[in-house]
């Protein structure tokens, strides 16, 4: 590959894509089409490490087959836990809260959900392991949880000069329970992952939420899952506070959702062609917040069925702007919109969107030299960007080795020639598939 961007060690052998630039030939027409999208990755590994946590057996079904699950399985593996992979089923046989491995190398790959979530379940057992994460991964905050960790009993200890990223060494003889404050403010990973493992701490945990949380629906997500497994959680609505009884989990078959976040795309390709596409396994009545992006979109002109077989996007002829969009509670689709606005109307403002600078690159920073280099105006806000239609002009485009870039992009292509991706295997991370099912719904893409 020839970015210099790529973070080869957040690849898998689930990755489909050993390609240096991915070529996006113009939609010669409306998009028309129905499409079938793969699991969910927040929904994958939350059960992946939720059911090897458990007493007993779980059969998943649906597993998103991406380098962030493959990650998962594999530092639950190398911890002792049997996990066997078939196709997109997997069985998992549960710890009922005792690793079997109670020392060694943890590996996370470029996951944020894993990192987070499997060091909390980690820290409700016992044992003394060293934890880190790809390149770009060590580089992400982890601060707010470390602490948490720390204040219920837990040694954290920083192996590299930032005390509040991977890699660490983990030293737990388990969660003592209790009351602890958190913030929400940077990251709603950061709660999810102190609640994973408090089934089986001690005494029964409540966390008070100090401030405020970046994205409510995938903490909700979180209480779901646990509450599946057969976690007795208390919350209320607002999230201000959550207590988690010292309960453990049960093994179960669950079915994991359909990914609301890679929907998008499709649907912001009926947007931006004035087409139709249907995604017909997803509803909106799922807690994805990504699913709420159809909103945006009839904001901006769309025409949205929800009322079938999943959820159908038409695109209008002429993209409407004009609008002050806080993209806070969705904000993995931040991308999708920004490069969308070029082709509306009128300017497009979008707000509330800071902590995206903490992603797999800095969002905000991303987006505003992708459009610029295509000749788009965009002025930069710490929470946020304003952009202005105009024309653009294709060029080469840098992925930053971030999935949602390299993705949102892509999309760009159906409507200014000659838009080229750079290293684009790195949509690997959520979608390996994305390039063949933007070929299934009549996108032409040049690989290689």
């Amino acid at each position: 590959m020839s970015s210099n961007h790529a973070d080869f060690q957040a690849r898998s052998p689930w990755a489909l894509h050993d390609v240096s630039q991915a070529r996006i030939l113009p939609a010669t027409g409306p998009i028309d089409a129905d499409v079938v999208v793969p699991g969910s990755k927040s929904f994958t590994n939350r059960a992946l490490i939720v059911a090897a946590l458990a007493k007993g057996t779980s059969r998943l079904t649906g597993l998103l087959r991406s380098d962030d699950a493959y990650w998962c399985i594999e530092a639950l593996k190398s911890l002792g836990v049997d996990v066997v992979v078939d196709g997109d089923n997997v069985t998992v046989r549960g710890i009922n809260g005792r690793w079997p491995h109670q020392a060694g190398r943890v590996y996370t790959g470029a996951g944020g959900t894993t990192a987070r979530f499997l060091t909390s379940a980690l820290a409700a057992g016992e044992g003394k392991w060293t934890i880190e994460g790809s390149k770009r991964m060590n580089e992400r905050p982890m601060g707010v949880l470390f602490e948490t960790l720390q204040a219920l009993g837990v040694g954290i200890h920083p192996l590299s000069e930032r005390p509040d990223t991977l890699p660490i060494e983990l030293d737990t003889k388990g969660l003592r329970g209790g009351r602890v404050q958190m913030s929400g403010a940077v990251s709603s990973q950061f709660i999810s992952g102190a609640l994973i493992g408090a089934p089986y701490a001690k005494d029964a945990l409540t966390i008070e939420i100090t401030d405020t949380i970046v994205q409510h629906a995938y903490v909700h997500i979180t209480l779901d899952m646990m509450r599946a497994f057969g976690g007795n959680v208390e919350a209320d609505e607002q999230l201000h506070e959550m207590t988690v009884s010292s309960t453990g989990y049960v093994g179960r078959d669950y079915d994991i959702e359909a990914d609301a976040s890679t929907a998008c795309y499709f649907w912001a390709a009926a947007a931006l062609t004035g087409g139709r596409v249907r995604v017909k396994n997803l509803t909106y009545s799922t807690r994805q917040p990504d699913v709420q992006f159809v909103d945006v979109l009839e904001q901006m002109g769309c025409s949205v069925d929800k009322s079938g077989q999943g959820i159908e996007v038409q695109g209008p002829r002429q993209l409407r702007g004009g609008q002050t969009i806080s993209m806070k509670e969705m904000s993995d689709q931040t991308l999708t919109l920004a490069f969308l606005a070029p082709f509306a109307d009128a300017p497009v403002n979008i707000t509330e969107v800071e902590h995206i600078r903490h992603h797999e690159s800095d969002r905000l920073a991303v987006i505003c030299e992708s459009l610029q280099k295509i000749g788009i105006r965009v002025d930069e806000r710490p929470d946020g960007v304003t952009i202005y239609p105009g024309p653009a002009a294709g060029t080469l485009l840098s992925s930053h080795d971030d999935h949602r870039v390299a993705m949102a992009q892509s999309i760009m292509g159906l409507r200014v020639p000659g838009i080229v991706v750079d290293d684009p295997g790195c949509v690997s991370k959520t979608c390996p598939m994305f390039f063949e099912k933007l070929g299934e719904i009549g996108v032409q893409v040049e690989l290689n």
